[in-house]
């Protein structure tokens, strides 16, 4: 009967965690897009109210990529990391499921099924970008302000929005990420069209 019982509770504290999500190949990043850096300057601001519009596939690849692709052939990103750590990972979620962003595949791993969007102020964007330290350490807010600036110029630059929010410990969070202990939460930026 304990057993019984104990594998009642598992089975419940999983129910939508599961993964029926397919993995995303993203397309390839385009070069030639969006406003100048200077423009993109002068546009850039915090929105938090968004678009109902999902992003298309190559807004959203492309936003990806700029906020932690890699941009060279040895491996390297669009965002600098103390010593080069690369400790940054960005993850998605959607209005169906939570992904990891695949830097070197340029793709998106699903994680969990389930919509934990985290929104502003009760407002909704299409995706929310979760930015994520492997480890924390001395530099890590740092090289997370890199990635969250490249996410508000390539959103300044193409008809796009964010504001940066801060995050505290989630506990549910964590277990839809699949983050162990190491990892940390630094902040998530919801992404979307403007009105």
């Amino acid at each position: 009967m304990k057993r019984l019982i104990t594998t009642l509770i598992l089975s419940v504290m999983t129910i939508g965690m599961t993964v029926a999500a397919e993995p995303i190949k993203l397309n390839a990043p385009s070069k030639k897009r969006g406003a100048t850096l200077q423009e993109a300057l002068w546009n850039r601001k915090t929105v938090r109210e968004w678009s109902s519009k999902e992003l298309s596939k190559q807004d959203l690849s492309d936003l990806l990529w700029a906020s932690v692709g890699q941009n060279r052939p040895d491996g390297k990103r669009t965002a600098p990391t103390a010593m080069n750590r690369q400790e940054v990972k960005v993850y998605v979620l959607t209005d169906e499921a939570a992904y990891l962003y695949d830097a070197k595949a340029h793709m998106l791993q699903p994680l969990t099924d389930g919509d934990y969007r985290m929104g502003c102020r009760g407002n909704q964007a299409p995706v929310d970008l979760v930015v994520v330290v492997d480890e924390e350490w001395r530099w890590s807010g740092v090289d997370s302000g890199y990635v969250a600036q490249n996410i508000y110029l390539f959103c300044a630059a193409n008809g796009m929005g964010t504001v940066s929010c801060g995050m505290g410990e989630d506990a549910k969070l964590r277990k839809v990420l699949k983050l162990d202990e190491k990892q940390a939460f630094v902040l998530h930026n919801p992404v979307g069209y403007l009105k």
